[in-house]
């Protein structure tokens, strides 16, 4: 595994990994960040929540778009414009919050803040796949790059949050937003003018037919169904997140919440870079059925903790099944999807996770405010099992092309 990763840092080399964590970091910094903001500035949790609500909605519906841009136009100049534009975009919400907005145009600026997100983070993985195919890698080292790629990922959602939180305790929670706003201008940038963009420019077709075109360009039908597993893991997130804010207020520990969190995340990181040391004979399909059927059995202790020590426990084992998961549905659609659509749809995986975090943590709200912290879990678990099903009932994973032997 060790080597494998060497191996992984030397195809990519030592700046690509930095400039890309730093230029995802703002994302993972930007929903909590305006929910907090807004919060502060307005007094109002209702104007804060459709922020915060009107930012996701901008990301899921834009992020497959940029994704699309980037595969029919190259990465650089698309992560560039929509890196500055949301660096832009992210400053005039400071602003006008600030400033005592009202909440519509709080939430136009909050939409907007989340259309412009460049998708490093996607990018990142579909550039840093380009460079390893190119370079003749096998699949086992395209394996260990998704592995580093989605662990880049998870830091990335475990620091972003505590960096707003530190900024809003030390000092104010638009500290954070600008903070955000000055990573995108200048990681993100950096990220979009590194040499590896080439990896990722769009080649001349080699099918000359209409009808060759097309079969380059379709999507198999299991395609939608990881984008559909991969709204329900964004579900288990967002339902996740409300039971244990629900649970910890009722044990009159609310800060632990976010440590709660954040251990999940860490958890779920270190169990990612293991994901290396798979032996290459246990196909993906097989690891996405044995990943769901974790999510199942792990998410059940949830609707039965009563305790902070409980919940700790049972949370960061959860964690372990959250990796495996998202790296191995991004390994199939990797495998299943044509090269010319790829960074779409990684752009799709990844605006699936916003979309359903958003839908299921505005749902299990509620419900954790009517019935307790075990009907929002019972959530998670619902989502787990229907990630298992999709699983389970999905045919033709089988790869679209043809790759160098595996490891």
């Amino acid at each position: 595994m060790l080597r494998t990763y060497r191996d992984t840092l030397s195809l990519l080399g030592p700046a690509l990994p930095v400039v890309s964590f730093l230029g995802r970091l703002p994302t993972a910094m930007c929903q909590l960040g305006s929910l907090l903001l807004v919060a502060e500035t307005s007094g109002s949790l209702a104007t804060a929540g459709l922020t915060g609500g009107a930012l996701a909605a901008g990301q899921t519906v834009a992020g497959p778009l940029v994704g699309r841009l980037a595969d029919r136009h190259g990465q650089r100049g698309i992560v560039l414009a929509a890196s500055l534009a949301n660096a832009v975009a992210v400053t005039a919400l400071v602003l006008a919050a600030l400033a005592g907005t009202a909440t519509g145009p709080l939430m136009v600026l909050g939409a907007f803040a989340g259309a412009t997100v460049p998708q490093v983070g996607p990018l990142a993985r579909t550039r840093s796949v380009a460079l390893a195919r190119r370079s003749g890698a096998d699949d086992r080292l395209v394996g260990a790059v998704l592995s580093f790629e989605g662990t880049l990922d998870e830091v990335s959602f475990v620091l972003g949050p505590a960096l707003v939180g530190l900024a809003a305790a030390l000092a104010h929670p638009a500290a954070a937003l600008l903070l955000a706003a000055l990573l995108l201008a200048g990681c993100g940038t950096a990220f979009a003018l590194h040499p590896t963009a080439r990896a990722t420019a769009p080649e001349a077709p080699a099918v000359s037919t209409r009808t060759g075109a097309a079969e380059r360009t379709r999507l198999p039908g299991s395609a939608y169904a990881l984008r559909g597993t991969m709204v329900l893991q964004g579900a288990m997130f967002g339902a996740s997140q409300a039971g244990i804010t629900a649970l910890t207020e009722e044990l009159g520990v609310p800060a632990q919440a976010g440590l709660v969190y954040a251990a999940m995340g860490v958890m779920s990181a270190a169990v990612g870079l293991s994901m290396a040391a798979v032996p290459a004979r246990i196909g993906l399909a097989t690891r996405w059925r044995a990943a769901t059927a974790g999510l199942v059995v792990l998410s059940a202790p949830l609707l039965l903790v009563d305790s902070l020590a409980a919940l700790y426990a049972v949370v960061v084992v959860l964690g372990a099944a959250y990796a495996p998961h998202l790296i191995t549905v991004f390994g199939l659609t990797e495998r299943i999807v044509p090269a010319v659509r790829l960074s779409e749809s990684m752009a799709f995986l990844t605006s699936g996770i916003v979309g359903g975090q958003a839908l299921a943590l505005a749902l299990s709200g509620r419900l954790a405010e009517g019935h307790g912290a075990p009907a929002a879990f019972a959530v998670a678990v619902g989502a787990a099992v229907a990630c298992a099903a999709l699983s389970w009932t999905v045919r033709g994973t089988a790869p679209v092309r043809e790759f160098g032997p595996a490891a």
